[in-house]
């Protein structure tokens, strides 16, 4: 009996620990040590006037279908993926604006911004390198 109410406290217990915050990042050439969640919404939505100093990013998006993607989505806006999808097709429709570019995974999300000081990308915080700068923190309700 004891075995079995360990056992079940490690199950439940077990998501909690593998789970961690999505962190966003820049180069660190870009110079940019933080960023307020209204910024990277403005960023990642399209409404992208540029940074003090007019440093225009190039925001990266994990695949369309990535949980990941969905839990960034949530937390900086509070909106279902669904919902960011719309916006985007109608955004798309007009030609006001351009989603921002799609990268398979964690791995080629970090490829990409250790190599250009312009973009600015997404990624699960177990995945963090020192090659990269971390300007936010992103805590959603599915990875607390």
């Amino acid at each position: 009996m004891r075995f079995l109410v360990i056992l079940t406290t490690f199950i439940i217990l077990l998501p909690l620990q593998v789970l961690a915050d999505i962190v966003v990042i820049v180069n660190p050439r870009s110079n940019i040590t933080a960023l307020t969640q209204h910024q990277i919404i403005d960023i990642y939505m399209g409404r992208n006037p540029g940074l003090s100093g007019g440093q225009k990013l190039q925001p990266y998006d994990q695949a369309a279908d990535s949980s990941i993607r969905t839990d960034f989505y949530y937390g900086i806006t509070g909106k279902p993926a669904s919902a960011i999808n719309a916006y985007w097709a109608r955004l798309l429709f007009t030609g006001r604006a351009s989603p921002p570019k799609l990268v398979a995974d964690n791995r080629e999300m970090l490829s990409i911004i250790e190599k250009d000081p312009m973009a600015i990308g997404y990624l699960d915080e177990r995945d963090l390198n020192e090659r990269v700068t971390v300007v936010h923190k992103i805590r959603t309700q599915n990875r607390e």
